[in-house]
């Protein structure tokens, strides 16, 4: 027996949030149970937060570089971290308020605070309230991963969200971690004056991108004086009133101190304590729920969508999610994600856009592989605007000249990326998108000629 309520959805993140939202206002009752604040990491930890405070990084970055562009600045640029973090605590709030107030208008939702905990499949327990509903979807997320470190225990390390909160910059930082959100904070505390030291395990930064995206952001983060640490794991850390750390390296054991160290290891689900094993939701190898390809976990009439399903872990594709789980749920399509197209961006400077497969990445899956390039500083607006760090490089099928994939580091290169993102959705070749005119001069433009560049001889 329900109490009244079609779906109750558990965690209301950019996920949560729009199924909720939607099914709602298809006629359904539901309730929406969120322990913290509406929006998730997106909004409050993540996304937007972060990209307001990189924007104050490249201002500050912008300002120290106004000779190259004829304009004279008198005085050190110095960033104060307490009015950045004002300002991106604003918009923040102002999103967030957006968000209670769709929330409170829609007459078929109801929030519900608390945290949410499983006593059955279809049975939740919120505080001293107990909720019985026919289906469940399970939106609770994902929280920075603590790797296998001796003294990580013992040592104040500091994590995504705590970067967002500092009101001091601090004199050095080490960087654990050279992923997406590591490169990102990297760069932006560097911006804002601290001695940053990034100590990566793999090979190289960024190692889900080509590996020639990687080389330029290590170059431009080896003009900025961020030192990188490839194939040096961080073994160990220590107090001796700063932070001792300690990592293996090529050539032997490297120690260094810092002010504040920032780890950025991977991302871990939020799923201990909220009652799975009492659902019989099966957890995979790393913790994910389990879920089939619509959605459904091992328990009947109980979905999971988002982070806490497991990659891809993106905003973006956690929209999808919600909108192919609430046709299914209001509407009873029957939804997939096979095939779905998935881009995604790394907003350091230059920014990095991606959709689709890597070279090596289609040379594995047997594709006689085809590759266009173009370099920025080729380029006529790239020059205009002073920034010609980047390339555009096409991979196609060299057969039919299908686009597999498209990776873009330059300016604003998480923007122009999506011109590929939907010519891969549609089955685009090259050749169209060589022959599709382009404004003169822009961005854009480095596409057409990488397009292009697909049939020119090597």
């Amino acid at each position: 027996m329900s109490d009244g309520y079609d779906l109750l959805v558990l965690g209301g993140g950019m996920a949560g949030l729009p199924v909720a939202m939607k099914c709602a206002y298809s006629g359904m009752e539901v309730a929406l149970v969120e322990e913290d604040l509406l929006g998730g990491t997106c909004l409050n930890r993540g996304c937007i937060p972060t990209k307001t405070m990189l924007r104050s990084a490249e201002v500050a970055n912008l300002a120290r570089r106004s000779e190259e562009f004829g304009i004279d600045v008198d005085g050190p640029i110095e960033a104060d971290l307490e009015a950045i973090v004002r300002r991106k605590d604003a918009i923040v709030e102002s999103i967030r308020e957006g968000a209670y107030e769709n929330v409170e208008d829609n007459e078929n939702l109801t929030l519900v605070e608390g945290r949410g905990v499983f006593e059955s499949a279809h049975e939740l327990r919120i505080g001293d309230r107990t909720l019985a509903v026919d289906r469940v979807v399970i939106n609770t997320g994902a929280c920075p991963a603590r790797p296998p470190i001796d003294g990580l225990d013992e040592i104040e390390v500091l994590d995504s969200t705590d970067m967002l909160e500092l009101d001091v910059v601090p004199d050095s930082l080490v960087v654990i971690g050279g992923g997406y959100v590591g490169c990102e904070y990297a760069q932006m505390y560097g911006r804002f004056g601290a001695d940053v030291t990034v100590f990566q395990r793999g090979e190289r930064l960024l190692p889900r991108e080509e590996p020639a995206v990687s080389e330029v952001i290590e170059d431009v983060f080896a003009d900025e004086g961020i030192d990188v640490r490839t194939e040096t794991p961080v073994t160990s850390l220590a107090s001796d009133g700063d932070v001792v750390i300690r990592a293996d390296g090529p050539d032997g054991t490297v120690e260094t101190t810092a002010a504040e160290v920032l780890l950025a290891a991977g991302r871990t689900p939020n799923t201990d304590g909220i009652g799975l094993e009492e659902a019989g939701v099966a957890l995979d190898e790393r913790g994910f729920v389990e879920t089939a390809d619509g959605f459904e976990t091992t328990a009947d009439g109980v979905y999971a969508i988002g982070d806490v399903s497991g990659p891809p872990m993106f905003t973006h594709s956690a929209r999808d999610d919600a909108d192919l789980l609430y046709r299914h749920l209001a509407k009873g399509e029957e939804v997939s994600t096979e095939g779905r197209v998935v881009p995604w961006a790394v907003f350091t400077d230059p920014q990095v856009g991606h959709v689709g497969l890597t070279e090596r990445e289609a040379r594995e899956a047997g594709h006689e592989v085809g590759i266009g390039r173009q370099d920025l500083a080729e380029q006529g607006k790239p020059k205009a605007l002073g920034e010609t760090e980047g390339f555009v490089k096409l991979v196609t099928d060299a057969e039919t000249d299908e686009l597999l994939g498209a990776h873009v580091v330059g300016e604003q290169g998480a923007e122009i990326v999506h011109e590929l993102v939907l010519a891969i959705e549609l089955g685009a070749t090259a050749a169209d998108v060589a022959n599709t005119m382009h404004v003169h001069p822009t961005l854009p433009e480095s596409i057409n000629s990488a397009a292009g560049g697909v049939h020119r001889p090597s």
